[in-house]
């Protein structure tokens, strides 16, 4: 046998294996596709949301296919036109002959893998596109018109979209059809180069016009359109159609549709007579055109007729920017309210405002997070967020503000015993609420617990405490067994020093189930973990929970909602549940002004998002979502069921939100006017709460949000909106309220930190079935003085800073290593003015330590005072008595709950003991501050004994009297 037969010998022996292994690779890849589709499905399908998971596929599919088609097809035809119409006897160069014979080999593979890879691309990026061609196939007028051409509103929301993708993609696919046109023609000799004359034959010449014109006409019908889109554009003085936009680029952009409608027609003949001439002088004339009349004209118009006159010829176009900016944002009925500060407190001056006095929050949910670990976390595996939420209940048939966190799960905290069966099958979920009262603290600084403990004990009743869906929630666990199986998951430590353990079975409908040998070998590819296949603890019974961040499952259910960025927990109808308010937003509503919403929502506890792509310029809080922690189960409300895109959206997937009438009284009574809206309004009303034109382009009364005063200098960040229940000038009676404050917008030297504006919204939403309160929703604009005599945050935490009384004391806190921090600084409209309320924590150091509420800074006008309780700070700043009490006049001993029962600890099956008679942290931090008095005392009597002023010695000595007593006191004895 020949050599070169034994050597293709082997070859042809390895090209089948290569067949196969390429086979079962292409095989694997496809199941690994479907166990990620059918997860999908199972999960969707457990939630009750499938038709929005098929819908999306659905529509997704057909525009691929239509994407595919719809560039496939034309460049597959444009390849074999110009292939099948060359000329038979061309005479080509040696250059093209050389090509000719390479690409002969693959030409038939190019002519169809080239338009088929084409096509791929075009499928893909249609298929993105599914919720633009959903909403114009759906869409819904909003029954309000544009000021210019006077269309629905809803053209420019959902109809110019679809429009201008339809042509843009349509544009691409003619001239990529045209290009491979031209390619092949001039390979194949269509297309000739002979010295500086081009010869083309007639078959590619009709077919390259006729391409031609198809374009230019696309093209025509595109610059149309755009005139429609001035109304969205934003200008360097507003967005929208200006006067320039009005009278020059709208009027230019119709004359130069129809000169490109003209040059089309003009291909169009060049393809029956065969004569370039008139279509290359069009071409030529449409580029004149573009240039004088699509730029150098408006140019014109606005370099030597509007500049000099500005003021005057745009102010009817800032009107409409102005009224369609403000409706967009929702804050065209705002009320505004003139409000003449008092700055000089007076005796009594808070008495017409005792119920705001009584429910002012001294406890900072940004700060009591460590108190919170320390005092009820508990166990390792327990946590709690950084950042806590603030939340309101009826307690004794008061409202009650109050600062709430789950008890999540951490199963970083197992370290050594973070196995994959401690991991996904025993620590499967976090345990109870932990709630204190907003306005009260125990006699040493803690917070006081309305709800605590393990087992979760207080006021809050009889709930499911088991959090299985958080926000720290394992990435997924299996849980749930047979009937008479021992439970094998941790429900929560007890027993004599934690020695016992509690557990339990999960019996709700939260997740897959792993009934079948299939289910569990996609879900072991899914997560890439065999021990799901093959651990003995998943059986039948078994579900897998994942997905499992509230905000997480709210998006993959409604993926057309902007969700806002804090999800909070509150006891609804025996449950914990996730509220979570959810937005739908738009970028083309016309003449309204476009806002990062990524950028208006930052501040100093919600850091910015880098390289966010989330302009808006419409905005409406239209759905409240909630998430069972215990089942995970999602349910979306109609919040406003009259908004259009809503609208649009419910036709899209109908049956998954359901009417604002079915949301209990409870449900209805923790809802809440959502923050991240109310920072988009903020960001707005800075200008816009400015409605005379005038004054708008003179920016003579510009305001911004001041910066928190407790940032960092170098890297300031906004003072966050807080909540607050308090009576707002202008409404009938105390609610919970949102609120932010304005200053006048300059940077530099002429920066001043006086304050303009108050804003607050009415966030309550009442307790009735499915009602929605009358006021909830109002947005209150005080507008102060414009003399600059009410001081801004900064103003006064600066004032508190450098005040010699406040700065000896806390420098008396600071010592033994004590760090002294500043609490959220809340401004209030009461007494006539703005009062200033800041609590100051002092923690000591030590890995168990935390912050303890030991001093209370108020301000009203230049005047401050610092007491240890709120109560008392008001009396003295008040001249002696306020006219009104603080929530925490009656200071209790501990942190115990408001029944009268502590927390429990399951460490020791008993209770907490109050921290001040005991030698914890707390308690030394107090005295070793009360050691430094008594140091200070000693040598002042040193002192005055060795100058002789027996008066000053007197004085020391009873200082040093009072801290040993306190001190003793403090010890219990």
């Amino acid at each position: 046998m020949s050599s070169s037969a034994a050597d293709n010998a082997p070859r042809r022996s390895r090209a089948p294996l290569a067949i196969t292994a390429a086979i079962i690779a292409g095989l694997v890849i496809l199941f690994f596709i479907f166990a990620g589709l059918y997860t999908d499905v199972l999960w969707f399908d457990q939630l009750g949301f499938l038709n929005v998971l098929t819908t999306q596929w659905i529509a997704g599919s057909v525009l691929f296919l239509i994407g595919f088609v719809a560039m496939a097809v034309p460049v597959w035809v444009s390849i074999q036109l110009a292939y099948r119409l060359r000329p038979v006897y061309a005479k080509l160069n040696s250059q093209l002959d050389r090509y000719q014979q390479v690409i002969e080999p693959l030409r038939r593979l190019a002519m169809y893998g080239i338009p088929a890879l084409l096509g791929l691309f075009a499928g893909v990026a249609a298929a993105t596109r599914w919720q633009t061609v959903l909403m114009w196939l759906n869409r819904t007028e909003t029954g309000r018109v544009d000021p210019q051409f006077g269309f629905d509103i809803s053209f420019y929301l959902m109809d110019l979209p679809f429009y201008q993708a339809v042509l843009a993609f349509a544009s691409a696919v003619v001239l990529i059809s045209a290009l491979v046109t031209v390619a092949t023609s001039y390979l194949y000799g269509s297309i000739r180069v002979s010295g500086r004359e081009v010869l083309i034959s007639k078959a590619a010449r009709v077919q390259i016009a006729v391409t031609a014109g198809v374009y230019l006409l696309l093209q025509a019908v595109s610059i149309w359109f755009d005139q429609y889109s001035t109304l969205t554009n934003q200008g360097s003085l507003i967005t929208g159609a200006g006067y320039t936009d009005v009278n020059a680029t709208i009027p230019g952009r119709a004359i130069l549709a129809g000169i490109a409608a003209v040059v089309a027609l003009l291909f169009i003949l060049t393809a029956i007579i065969g004569r370039w001439r008139l279509p290359v002088i069009g071409t030529a004339l449409l580029i004149v055109s573009s240039l004088l009349i699509g730029s150098l004209y408006p140019w014109v118009v606005e370099r030597f007729q509007v500049e000099p006159n500005a003021k005057a010829l745009e102010a009817e176009y800032i009107e409409r920017n102005i009224d369609l900016t403000r409706d967009a944002y929702d804050v065209a009925d705002i009320e505004e309210i003139p409000y003449n500060a008092k700055t000089t407190a007076e005796p009594g001056a808070l008495r017409a405002d005792a119920a705001t006095t009584a429910n002012i929050r001294i406890l900072d949910p940004a700060l009591v997070s460590d108190s919170f670990r320390q005092l009820e976390q508990f166990r390792q595996y327990y946590q709690f967020p950084d950042n806590l939420n603030v939340d309101r209940y009826m307690i004794d048939g008061v409202s009650q503000d109050t600062v709430v966190a789950v008890r999540d799960l951490n199963i970083d905290g197992l370290n050594t015993g973070n196995t994959w069966v401690n991991s996904k099958t025993v620590y499967t979920h976090g345990y109870g609420v932990v709630a204190a009262y907003g306005n009260q603290r125990s006699v040493d600084g803690q917070p006081v617990f309305l709800e605590s403990g393990i087992p979760t004990s207080g006021a809050l009743g009889d709930f499911e405490p088991r959090i299985y869906f958080g926000e720290t929630s394992p990435e997924y666990s299996i849980v749930g067994a047979e009937e008479g199986a021992n439970p094998i998951e941790l429900d929560y430590p007890s027993g004599a020093e934690g020695a016992g353990q509690t557990y339990t079975t999960f019996s709700g409908d939260g997740g897959p189930k792993l009934d079948n040998a299939f289910k569990k070998l996609i879900y072991a590819l899914k997560f890439q973990s065999e021990q799901i296949f093959l651990a003995s603890s998943v059986n039948d019974q078994s579900e897998i929970l994942y997905d499992r961040d509230p905000v997480t499952r709210v998006q993959k259910v409604a993926p057309y909602l902007t969700l806002d960025s804090d999800a909070y927990p509150s006891v609804v109808d025996g449950r914990v549940k996730w509220i979570i308010d959810g937005y739908t937003t738009s970028a083309n509503y016309p003449y309204s002004t476009p806002v990062s919403l990524s950028e208006a929502i930052a501040d100093t506890q919600t850091p910015p998002q880098p390289y966010a792509l989330d302009s808006i310029n419409y905005m409406r809080n239209s759905v409240k979502a909630t998430v069972d922690a215990y089942s995970g189960e999602v349910t979306l409300y109609a919040w406003d069921d009259k908004e259009p895109l809503l609208q649009t959206w419910q036709k899209i997937f109908p049956s998954t939100l359901k009417p604002m009438s079915e949301m209990s009284g409870d449900l209805m009574s923790h809802v809440r006017y959502p923050a991240d809206l109310f920072k988009v309004q903020r960001a707005i009303l800075g200008q816009y709460h400015v409605t005379d034109p005038g004054s708008f382009y003179s920016k003579d009364d510009a305001w911004i949000s001041p910066n928190d005063p407790d940032s960092p200098a170098t890297n300031p960040t906004l003072q966050p909106p807080y909540y607050l229940t308090m009576q707002v000038p202008g409404s009938d009676k105390p609610s919970f309220s949102l609120y932010t404050t304005f200053q006048p917008e300059a940077t530099g030297e002429s920066s001043r930190n006086v304050l303009y504006g108050y804003l607050a919204v009415d966030a309550d939403a009442g307790a009735e079935d499915g009602v929605r309160a009358d006021g909830y929703g109002k947005l209150r604009l005080l507008n102060l003085p414009k003399d600059g005599t009410v001081p801004g945050p900064g103003q006064v935490q600066n004032v508190f800073n450098a005040d010699p009384t406040v700065s000896t004391e806390l420098n008396l806190l600071r010592q033994g290593s004590s760090t002294v921090l500043n609490g959220n600084l809340l401004t209030l409209p009461v007494g006539g003015g703005l009062l200033y309320v800041q609590p100051v924590y002092v923690k000591s150091t030590g890995e168990t330590s935390y912050p303890l509420l030991q001093k209370v800074l108020v301000a009203f006008g230049d005047q401050i005072a610092f007491e240890d309780t709120l109560d008392g700070a008001l009396d003295v700043l008040f001249g002696g008595d306020s006219g009104a009490t603080a929530g925490d006049t009656a200071v209790p001993d501990d942190a115990t709950t408001n029944n009268g029962a502590a927390p429990t600890d399951p460490a020791t099956g008993g209770t907490d003991v109050p921290t001040g008679s005991t030698g914890d942290a707390a308690t030394d931090a107090q005295l070793k501050s009360l050691l430094a008095v008594a140091k200070t005392a000693l040598a002042d009597k040193a002192t005055a004994l060795a100058a002789g002023n027996f008066a000053d010695y007197g004085t020391a000595d009873a200082k040093l009297s009072e801290t040993i007593a306190s001190m003793l006191a403090l010890l219990g004895e």
